[in-house]
């Protein structure tokens, strides 16, 4: 076991409320679907994982999805930066461990790589994982300060730089992960099921993707 905890942020996979630029061309419904399969995906990972405690920062209730072992904390906040600053206020203070923060859009995510993530944190003071889009798939923590993350602009190509940048001007010694793709548009859905062809979100979008144009899967 790792003296550290990991924490999931995630919204409950209702339609229309998730994955909302997977539509088109996948409907709503199909949209929930894919992001209910990248959710358990991802908390199955990390229950696999070595970590003392396992936290979901959810917004909304709790499914049939939830695997035993978490504990279920209500996000706070208005903006994405106030809701993760929030997320890793609210763990450490539960818990007293050091946090290791991931979202909902890595189902390609493996127990191995967040077992990496935890080793790396407990001989650095923070732990970075770059995503393709230019924002970040993982952040730990070995001491969290809402400062750390408030007022960094998300969802932009930026946002990792602005978010590495903020950790480097606080004096923190940051470990690196390899980076990884988000998934956000369909062509990432398609990308991602290819780089995970075993994993729960690509036997969902199997399932759905008879309904999507053939060149909805192509990156460009």
């Amino acid at each position: 076991m790792s003296a550290a905890q990991i924490v999931v942020i995630a919204k409950e996979p209702v339609a229309g409320r998730v994955k909302t630029r997977l539509t088109p061309p996948f409907t709503p419904d199909q949209a929930a679907y894919l992001a209910a399969a990248a959710l358990r995906d991802t908390l199955h990972a990390v229950a696999a994982a070595r970590s003392d405690r396992r936290v979901l920062a959810l917004e909304g209730r709790p499914g049939t999805w939830l695997p035993d072992g978490f504990t279920v904390i209500p996000q706070r906040g208005d903006s994405l930066d106030q809701r993760l600053a929030a997320a890793f206020h609210d763990a450490h203070r539960l818990h007293g461990l050091p946090v290791v923060l991931i979202g909902m859009d890595t189902p390609q995510v493996t127990p191995e790589l967040l077992n990496t993530a935890l080793t790396l944190l407990t001989a650095h003071d923070a732990v970075y994982g770059p995503a393709a889009d230019g924002g970040f798939w993982l952040l730990g923590l070995c001491r969290p300060d809402p400062s750390l993350l408030l007022g960094v602009a998300m969802s932009r190509p930026t946002t990792g730089a602005t978010q590495l940048q903020r950790l480097h001007e606080a004096g923190l010694n940051v470990a690196h992960l390899p980076e990884l793709d988000d998934v956000d548009t369909a062509a990432d859905a398609f990308h991602v099921a290819a780089q995970a062809p075993g994993s729960r979100f690509a036997g969902a979008l199997a399932a759905v993707r008879s309904s999507v144009p053939v060149d909805a899967g192509r990156r460009r």
